[in-house]
This record gives structure tokens, C-alpha cells and sequence, in this order.
């Protein structure tokens, strides 16, 4: 699943692939905004650790959890 987090005052977002399902996501994310944790952490499929402050996040867009099609679709 694609993730990208836009990030205050930052021209540059944030994008990475995660094999966390989207609700799991979705939760991170609303318990970040909800003040319930000062952070929001998120990995990735290769093991990477980000974390944001969440009085930093502009936005968060959470992709389709589809596999992309490669080559020619008859």
C-alpha cells in the first residue's frame, strides 16, 4: 500500500510503501491527531521507521491496497 505524508513547512512530501493494511494506517493516524500520541510512526516494507510529529502533518494520503499490473492488459 502507497503512503505519503505531507509535512508543514516542508516543500517535499513524504512517500513509501508499507504492507500494513489501510485501517491499520488510518488508526496511526487518527490517534496522532486525536492527541492520544505526540507522534505518528509508520514502517515500511523494508523495515524503515518514520516518524512525525503530529502537530506537523499537513495531510496524509493512504493508497489502494492492489498490486500493480506490470505489461499489457488485453
Amino acid at each position: 500500500m502507497d503512503v505519503r505524508i505531507g509535512i508543514q513547512n516542508s516543500p517535499r512530501e513524504l512517500g513509501f510503501e508499507t504492507s500494513q493494511s489501510a485501517a491499520e494506517v488510518e488508526q496511526a493516524v487518527a490517534a496522532a491527531l486525536a492527541g492520544q500520541s505526540p507522534l505518528l510512526k509508520l514502517s515500511d516494507d523494508k523495515g524503515t521507521v518514520f516518524v512525525v510529529p503530529a502537530a506537523a502533518l499537513a495531510y496524509v494520503e493512504i493508497g489502494s491496497e492492489e498490486s500493480r499490473r506490470v505489461g499489457f492488459v488485453a
